[in-house]
């Protein structure tokens, strides 16, 4: 198998095909981040504006505090898992050792965001505020941490692209399957009074949000000790690979494609998390629904995101990365417009499942295919691999915290249609900026069915990347 990234040389190797044990182990080692990443960006702002009775902006300051320390906390996370200097943090594994520190980051600050301050009933919302956001920054730090170095495995697994977009792949199966757990809890939690006067979320409904909680943990404890058990990290990683191959940071932080990449999983990451976040809103105050909608639409849209999981691989290796992605983009832009143009009764009871499922399986492909041209850029320099997978994080969560914050400033309680707009406008144009960084970054590497020539041209590739003897592949096929 000859192969090659875009930051490094092409290698042959011979390895054999991942077993399915450790595809398992592997895949569920991000469910406690999943767990908690469907409650934080479906119900945080729900849970702060209805529950605790926060402004619009309170809550998108929260969400914003949360954006900001993860990004930070990422290309940090991503370089320091790189280092093998730390002899400390190789006996254990490099990334598991961060995924475990993650790990307990996480469960130990994940419930105080998510329950009223004991004791507090006097305080002031900004000192309300400074106590949720000491737990956030904790909480954001270990989920960094946890998806830093999950994902930074992937590379180091198999060098194999098919694989690794199966690994992908199972990993994003187990992502829906995670948020369907969390939606069917919150949809039966939310529903026991649901044909009382509680049809809609106030106060009186924090020990639901609570209840979800600590059922969702239980179950991502349970994984992340299948993940450390059944996966094993050996110090140099994959041995196929001597070295764990490098790249410096500067000469990272100098390839054009670098950010290319980086648009393309930032856009991603803006249209599946900011439809995720305002699609509950969106329902509860555009369409005036009963709260267990709010769980049961984003059910229905990650019951599509599963089912695609499985083709998903598929369509990557029939239509290529760069066709897969577009696809995905052509369905998000059609829920995006499907919002916008159609009310009424039939819409709230029928055709919202159908645009919920197109936004599940629009995102579902998007997503997948970002996280594969991602593994892609890496190619054999899986020592970078964290780094780099930091870097994508960082604009990821910047863009997401920027975007909610201008959001929630700019909400006018007198628009009743304010929430559809935002979905329309601001996933619908994630979606298609996407797209257009898809066919920009085609524009300068070509696509590897055309063969392994070297790219005519183009003086973009740092020579400490590549080797000039060695023909560069498509980083998209």
């Amino acid at each position: 198998m000859e192969s090659s990234g875009l930051l490094g040389h092409d290698y042959t190797e011979i390895y054999s095909r991942v077993p399915y044990r450790l595809q398992f182990a592997y895949g569920v080692g991000h469910v406690l981040n999943d767990v908690c990443a469907s409650m934080w960006f479906t119900y945080l702002l729900v849970f702060f504006h209805l529950v605790l009775q926060f402004s619009n902006w309170q809550a998108g300051f929260v969400l914003l505090v949360g954006q900001i320390a993860d990004g930070l906390a990422t290309p940090f996370v991503g370089y320091q898992s790189d280092q093998t200097e730390n002899s400390w943090l190789c006996r254990y594994g490099r990334r598991k050792t961060w995924h475990l520190i993650g790990t307990i980051c996480v469960i130990f600050s994940f419930p105080f965001i998510f329950a009223p301050c004991p004791s507090c009933e006097s305080s002031s919302k900004s000192s309300l505020l400074f106590y949720y956001c000491m737990f956030v920054v904790i909480f954001q730090f270990g989920w960094a941490a946890v998806q830093i170095s999950h994902l930074s495995l992937i590379p180091e697994i198999t060098p194999n692209e098919h694989d690794r977009t199966k690994l992908t792949a199972i990993r994003y199966g187990f992502t829906v399957l995670s948020n369907v757990m969390v939606y069917v809890i919150t949809w039966f939690a939310l529903h026991i009074e649901d044909s009382s006067n509680a049809s809609k979320i106030g106060p009186d409904d924090s020990w639901k949000f609570q209840q979800v909680v600590w059922s969702g943990l239980g179950i991502g404890v349970v994984a992340s000790v299948i993940f450390h058990i059944g996966v094993k990290e050996t110090n140099s990683g994959n041995d196929v690979r001597s070295g764990q191959q490098r790249v410096s940071v500067g000469n990272l932080l100098c390839s054009v494609e670098v950010y290319q990449v980086a648009v393309v999983y930032m856009s991603t990451r803006l249209f599946v998390n900011l439809s995720q976040i305002f699609i509950p809103l969106y329902l509860h105050e555009t369409l005036d629904m009963a709260a267990s909608a709010l769980a049961l639409i984003p059910l229905v849209m990650f019951v599509g995101s599963f089912l695609t999981s499985f083709v998903i691989e598929g369509l990557n290796r029939g239509l290529g990365r760069r066709m897969s992605y577009l696809l995905g983009c052509l369905l998000g832009v059609i829920a995006c417009v499907w919002i916008q143009f159609r009310a009424g009764h039939d819409f709230i009871t029928y055709e919202i499942y159908a645009v919920a499922v197109l936004f599940g399986v629009g995102g579902s492909i998007i997503l997948v295919t970002s996280l594969g041209i991602t593994a892609d850029l890496i190619g054999d320099k899986t020592g970078s691999g964290a780094f780099v997978y930091g870097i994508m994080s960082f604009c990821d969560k910047f863009a997401n915290g920027i975007a909610v914050i201008i959001i929630q400033d700019l909400h006018s309680t007198t628009d009743k249609n304010y929430y559809r707009d935002v979905i329309t406008y601001s996933c619908g144009g994630a979606a298609l900026l996407g797209a257009l960084a898809v066919i920009s970054l085609m524009n300068r590497i070509r696509d590897q069915r055309e063969g392994y020539d070297s790219i005519p041209g183009d003086s973009s590739i740092n020579p400490d990347f590549a080797n000039d003897t060695s023909p560069q592949t498509a980083l998209i096929s």
